[in-house]
């Protein structure tokens, strides 16, 4: 761990959701979650930020290279969520409330099975300018 180095990568998203567990009377889920569960969803611009840390590669000068890892985000996180309905339009979401913290695990976990374990993987999520979430933590 004496050389490690962390890298970052942010690539954003456009995505609508609605908070709601379905566990619950819509009152609580209105007193839980406000404005956010309204029935007919509201939107995010997500940025996301992976951070990937590890030794840096002696002949190449790299962590990881990170046009590979845009190119990876790309095809497995912004192709995947961008401007859909985390409800209506994702497996991840049909039965999981995409709550910021639920998207930031589910990213992770996405890219885990993506990126050596060599590497280190912390995912930071803002889906506003003030409110964001990291994972693990």
């Amino acid at each position: 761990m004496g050389n490690n180095i962390a890298v970052f990568r942010k690539e954003h998203f456009n995505a609508a959701h609605r908070l709601h567990n379905a566990a619950l009377s819509d009152e609580e889920n209105a007193a839980i979650f406000g404005r956010c569960n309204y029935p007919n969803y509201h939107g995010h611009n997500y940025e996301v930020i992976v951070k990937v840390t590890g030794e840096v590669n002696p002949q190449t000068g790299y962590v990881i290279d990170l046009k590979s890892l845009s190119e990876l985000i790309r095809q497995e996180i912004i192709e995947r969520f961008d401007h859909k309905n985390l409800n209506l339009d994702t497996e991840e979401f049909k039965h999981l409330n995409p709550t910021a913290e639920n998207i930031a695990m589910v990213i992770h976990g996405i890219l885990r099975k993506k990126i050596d374990n060599r590497y280190e993987l912390k995912i930071t999520l803002y889906e506003t300018e003030r409110n964001y979430v990291e994972y693990p933590a």
